[in-house]
């Protein structure tokens, strides 16, 4: 399988700016970490389990697009938390 090293987003919302993060941790731990970072200090982190899709067998450009789908769902998610107060 092909590691993902991550995607990183800026999201501004209330005169802050906020980075997420979800960082790939391999395959063989079939988890990414997601973390949002407010002026370098970690607001908010959760490790995400991606073993279903390492159960599906998928070829490598497959893994890797849906486990980049399922970060993008995240990223999204979590701006809306940030959005709603709920991350701060």
């Amino acid at each position: 399988m092909v590691i993902i090293t991550g995607i990183n987003r800026i999201y501004e919302h209330e005169g802050r700016r906020f980075h997420v993060q979800c960082e790939d941790l391999g395959s063989d731990v079939a988890a990414y970490e997601t973390r949002v970072y407010d002026g370098g200090s970690v607001l908010w982190l959760k490790r995400i389990s991606y073993s279903d899709l390492v159960e599906e067998k998928l070829g490598q450009e497959e893994h890797e697009r849906a486990l980049r789908l399922q970060m993008e769902k995240t990223i999204q998610t979590v701006q809306a938390a940030i959005g709603k107060g709920k991350i701060s």
